[in-house]
């Protein structure tokens, strides 16, 4: 119909109609954009249709869409109704559930009410069993803490239990809970803390005990040459610290034990044989070398000094090695009472010094060998008669003296035992100068010929030699050296020196200065080879010169005299105090020929006056300084001579220089 309607209506207005509303549509759909989703979708549809592109198609397609559209919605209504009868089923379910749920809280209302009172029981109980538990814990904590176990009971208790580490760690504890008790003690109820002191005490007393016996008895057995030497041993002594009685008496008897040991090593290094009488095949005997008295002291004071230093380190492992660790141990024994004790209890206010203590402690160890080292040396120092060999163990006692007070300190009582031995021998040693001087006063009587010092003095110096050699090869301080010094020159040289003064004086006044000279330049000789007795020898260069002043004197006199000048340098001399001089013809005629009969000669007469002095550049110098004297004189001479001629009359000029024709620059040169 509509095919008919289209025929019958295809007038040209209505086909022109036709063409615009179709070009419109063709037009809208063109202009239509792919990304539009609505076209899209619209295209998709189509394509599901999979029908054949023709003119019938393309006219139902409207149909078939308005169709499909129709079915999507009954299928859409159909799939509601299922949904609707399956919601409807849920309700039901929903309300099944809210019955049975009412149901069932009512029954655990019921059950509630039931059970409430066991529920807060049960709380209860649990609460009561925590409580228990926690007491159990603190109760469990506390015989941890306050209580010692059985076995370490037996470690700390049982002498038949070996001291060991369970046993010091059984102390410790103990120790610990001792201290801790105190917080016991500040509760109300003191019963329970002062039976856990109580008990706790007792059980320390017996460890203190058992470790005071195993420290003993370990003490007897000790090898301190050992160098792994027992940490136990250490560990004991610093827990014994806090015990000052068991402490001490472990101390003395070890001091005891390791003495008893010393002396008797060092009767075996002395005589070959050990205290039994058993013969040492490998050892030297010290007294073999008794009649070399210097070698017999030092063997024995090398062997003290070898023994002492080896005691020394061997104790430094036993007792310092662990250093403060030590010392904290002993604080805690009474802020180190123990140490005091040892050190003769300086005080309680000195502060803990445990050096000081370990060299009390060696010096007990060697108290005894001290002793027999002080006889025999005694025995030494007073069968000595030789001076020399006397100061040489002097020096050698002072050697040792500074090294035992060095290793020791000195307050010890071995190095008080050296340095009371090294006064005695320089007491001996004096002595036997004093005696030496005794003997030597028989010669001071006789005074050699050649004036050269005495015998006796010659003597002396070359033992004072020998005595500043040896003083200055041996060690002492500078102070003692000072006075030691002085004191040996007091002894040793002023005597013999105020000997040859005294033979000075019976003689004549050349003879005399010579023999000053002489006897006082080979003092300072000996004297100024050494550092040491440079002010000594300083003095006596002063006494030299002195003497060698007068030797001068004498020189120009003999100048003077022998000259035959004297009497006109005295007149030269007078008349310049009284103003005048009276010079004659004559008088300087006579005064010319003996002074020419003296000048070649005179200065080898002059040289042998002079020719007992030892040192022949000291002769030389005195006597030119005795010309020189001589010349200057000569010079006022001739310049009074000179004077004379130039106030005579002219034809009388020069009378008193032919006279007198010598001149100074002569003089001089005959006399150089």
């Amino acid at each position: 119909m509509s095919e008919q309607m289209d025929v019958g209506n295809n007038t040209p207005a209505a086909s022109a109609k036709g063409s615009n509303s179709l070009a419109t549509k063709v037009t809208a759909v063109l202009s239509t954009s792919f990304s539009d989703t609505e076209f899209r979708e619209a295209l998709a549809l189509i394509d599901q249709q999979e029908f054949a592109n023709d003119a019938k198609n393309r006219r139902q397609i409207r149909i078939n869409l308005h169709k499909d559209v129709i079915d999507s919605n009954g299928t859409i209504i159909d799939n509601f109704g299922r949904v609707s009868e399956q919601l409807h089923r849920v309700r039901l379910i929903l309300e099944k559930l809210k019955t049975e749920y009412e149901s069932i809280k009512t029954q655990v209302a019921l059950a509630q009410s039931e059970t409430s009172p066991t529920l807060r029981e049960a709380a209860s109980l649990l609460e009561k069993r925590e409580e228990v538990f926690v007491k159990q814990r603190v109760l469990s904590a506390f015989k941890e803490y306050f209580l010692l176990t059985e076995p370490e009971l037996v470690a700390l208790t049982s002498t038949a239990e070996p001291v060991d580490e369970r046993f010091f760690d059984a102390l410790s504890k103990a120790r610990k809970i001792s201290k801790d008790c105190e917080i016991l003690l500040g509760l109300q109820e003191q019963t329970f803390g002062l039976d856990l002191m109580e008990q706790t005490s007792k059980h320390l007393n017996f460890g203190f005990q058992k470790l005071y016996k195993w420290t003993q008895r370990e003490f007897k057995t000790l090898n301190l040459e050992n160098p792994h030497m027992n940490t136990s041993i250490r560990q004991a002594l610093r827990v014994l610290a806090e015990r000052p009685s068991l402490f001490q008496n472990c101390l003395s008897f070890f001091a005891e034990a390791r003495e008893r040991i010393l002396s008797e090593a060092f009767h075996t290094a002395l005589t070959g044989t050990t205290s039994s009488g058993i013969d040492d095949a490998s050892v030297k005997p010290i007294d073999v070398a008794a009649h070399d008295m210097l070698r017999y002291v030092g063997d024995m004071l090398a062997w003290v000094h070898s023994a002492t230093v080896s005691e020394r380190e061997a104790l430094e492992i036993l007792f310092i090695s662990e250093g403060e660790e030590l010392a904290k141990g002993l604080k805690e024994g009474r802020d180190a009472e123990v140490w005091r004790l040892v050190t003769d209890d300086e005080g309680k206010d000195s502060e803990f010094n445990a050096l000081a203590a370990l060299n009390d402690l060696v010096d007990r160890d060697v108290a005894g060998v001290t002793r027999l080292i002080r006889q025999r040396v005694e025995q030494v120092v007073q069968a000595n008669e030789e001076i020399l060999p006397a100061y040489k163990l002097a020096t050698l006692l002072s050697f040792y003296g500074l090294t035992f007070e060095k290793l020791l300190g000195p307050a010890s009582f071995l190095s008080e035992c050296i340095h009371s031995l090294e006064m005695q021998a320089f007491r001996q040693f004096r002595s036997l100068l004093k005696d030496n001087i005794a003997i030597m006063q028989t010669d001071s009587e006789n005074i050699p010929v050649d004036l050269a010092p005495p015998l006796f003095f010659s003597r002396a110096l070359d033992q004072l030699d020998a005595i500043m050699h040896t003083y200055d090869s041996s060690l002492s301080s500078t102070d003692f050296r000072g006075n030691e010094v002085e004191s040996v020159l007091a002894d040793a040289l002023e005597p013999f020196m105020s000997a040859c003064d005294i033979m000075a004086k019976s003689m004549i006044s050349l003879k005399a200065a010579i023999f000053a000279v002489n006897f006082n330049l080979a003092a300072y000789k000996c004297l100024a080879k050494f550092e040491f007795t440079k002010k000594r020898a300083e003095r006596i260069r002063i006494d030299i010169r002195e003497a060698s002043t007068g030797i001068v004197q004498s020189q120009y006199k003999f100048f003077r005299v022998q000259s035959g000048l004297e009497s006109l340098f005295n007149n030269i001399n007078d008349s310049q105090d009284a103003g005048g001089c009276c010079l004659d013809g004559d008088t300087l005629t006579k005064a010319s020929q003996q002074l020419d009969e003296f000048l070649p000669s005179a200065l080898m007469d002059a040289i042998d006056r002079v020719k007992c002095v030892q040192d022949t550049v000291l002769a030389r110098q005195m006597t030119e300084e005795a010309a020189d004297l001589f010349c200057k004189d000569f010079e006022k001479l001739e310049q009074e001579i000179d004077n004379r001629d130039a106030n005579r009359a002219a034809n009388d000029a020069g009378f008193l220089r032919l006279q007198f024709p010598r001149t100074s620059a002569e003089i001089r040169v005959l006399l150089s």
